[in-house]
């Protein structure tokens, strides 16, 4: 299934499933262009649809919604479109969902269906017998067009990435594996390949032992570490090879194999040498994490309560797969509104880490990552005014100041030597803004144990 990176998000569903609701609502979310087809066709003709039905027929309402949906379809900026129940009935355009779209069921319960439109104007819904053999119907024509199935919003935007939450699943032609999950689970495959740091070299050995032409799939197994090399290998390797993602630790899950940045690391700094690529798939299997160990847990609970402050709501107390959904979605959702770190929406992911990697860098990568993630929070928040969130149960770390100080220097969010950081104006509003290098050597140093 392709992502709707550069595709149009299109909600089919019957009528009174909520597709005008819901896609105004995933358009805000993904900052993009919001069309519902029906409203588009009574603005563009100056007719309602009950008017036209009386003066065309359904026959002829449905030439005239053709013509509207291709257009909306064929247009090149991607939208989130809502189209018309009946839409789907016409051959030329589940053709064009399946060549323009990411196409996305919106379930409705014929019960509820009828509750919601029966006293409406709608020119199929008053005769409930009729409405509901319509219902069964077209049930068959949705599901031949939908490429995946929504409930609410969190629901489209994991579909528009490829992102699936369940049974961990997936083939591919070669899997690139943590040792240590490797140790877990039996793998009989055709090629496994060992994952064991992120660096240049681990990627050399890795793209000399590949054995795939560019039809070719990568598949990886494990945590951060090895979903960032598998996919800047597959984003290199023969100029770009497909690749899926299986991440089996809470950083992976709720943040590092979401959004396509991949990356290996340089003793000057974290994630210096990347590409984006997105993988095709992203396959979250909460199960995974029971053989997760403790400190992986925690590592995975900086980046939770990350989300949780640029959202402004405490997702770390929610259930661990509904956490994880959420968190995922959000990612999602931020990423499909600034999918290459174009317009700046994303920068505001790199809340606290900032400060997270410098201190990496200067541990020479032995202090974790949650670690060091929760003490950037940490100082972020003291930044923007607002108090450290107990949750975070941070303690300054041993680590050379000066090589911190030059790691954060080199972050990449710098614009002309001055350096930029992600801070809150409150809970929930994130903005990035330049700040005195004095206050952030500061905030760097309260961070550093004597």
């Amino acid at each position: 299934m392709a992502t709707a990176l550069d595709r149009h998000i299109a909600l089919i569903g019957f009528m009174g499933a909520g597709k005008t609701t819901l896609a105004a609502e995933v358009g805000h979310l993904i900052d993009r262009p919001f069309i519902d087809l029906d409203r588009e066709i009574e603005r563009q003709l100056e007719r309602s649809i009950p008017e036209l039905f009386r003066n065309e027929g359904e026959a002829g309402f449905r030439v005239i919604e053709a013509e509207r949906t291709m257009h909306a379809l064929c247009r090149e900026r991607p939208a989130v479109l809502a189209l018309g129940g009946g839409a789907v009935e016409t051959p030329a355009i589940r053709k064009a969902l399946r060549e323009h779209a990411l196409t996305v069921l919106v379930d409705v319960a014929v019960d509820d269906a009828w509750q919601r439109v029966r006293q409406s104007a709608r020119p199929l819904a008053e005769d409930e017998e009729q409405f509901r053999a319509l219902y069964e119907r077209r049930g068959s024509l949705y599901e031949e067009a939908a490429d995946a199935r929504a409930r609410d919003a969190d629901d489209v935007v994991l579909a528009a990435l490829g992102i699936r939450i369940g049974e961990g699943k997936t083939e591919g032609d070669v899997w690139l594996v943590d040792p240590r999950v490797k140790d877990l689970h039996t793998l009989e495959l055709d090629q496994v390949i060992e994952v064991r740091e992120k660096t240049l070299h681990e990627a050399e050995r890795i793209w000399r032992e590949l054995r795939i032409g560019r039809d070719g799939t990568l598949v990886a197994f494990g945590g951060g570490t090895t979903t960032d090399v598998a996919g800047f290998v597959a984003a290199t390797y023969m100029r770009g090879v497909r690749w899926k993602a299986l991440p089996t630790t809470l950083v992976g899950q709720v943040d590092a194999a979401i959004g396509g940045k991949t990356a290996v690391d340089l003793p000057e700094g974290k994630n210096l040498v990347g590409a984006f690529h997105y993988p095709e798939q992203v396959v979250i299997d909460p199960a995974l994490l029971r053989t997760l160990p403790e400190q992986e847990r925690r590592n995975g609970s900086a980046e939770v309560v990350k989300t949780g402050l640029l959202a402004g709501r405490p997702i770390w107390e929610l259930s661990e797969e509904e956490m994880i959904r959420a968190c995922a979605a959000f990612k999602a959702s931020v990423c499909l509104s600034d999918p290459y770190e174009q317009n700046g929406r994303r920068e505001i992911l790199n809340l606290g880490h900032t400060f997270g990697h410098a201190l990496e860098a200067a541990s020479e990568y032995e202090l974790s990552h949650g670690e060091a993630v929760a003490l950037g929070l940490s100082a972020a928040l003291r930044l923007s005014g607002l108090g450290v969130a107990d949750v975070l149960d941070v303690h300054p770390v041993r680590v050379d100041r000066d090589r911190a100080w030059g790691a954060l220097q080199r972050d990449k969010k710098a614009r002309d030597g001055k350096i930029r950081l992600v801070l809150l104006e409150e809970l929930g509003k994130p903005v990035v803004r330049e700040v005195d290098p004095g206050e952030v050597r500061l905030a760097l140093d309260e961070l550093i144990a004597d």
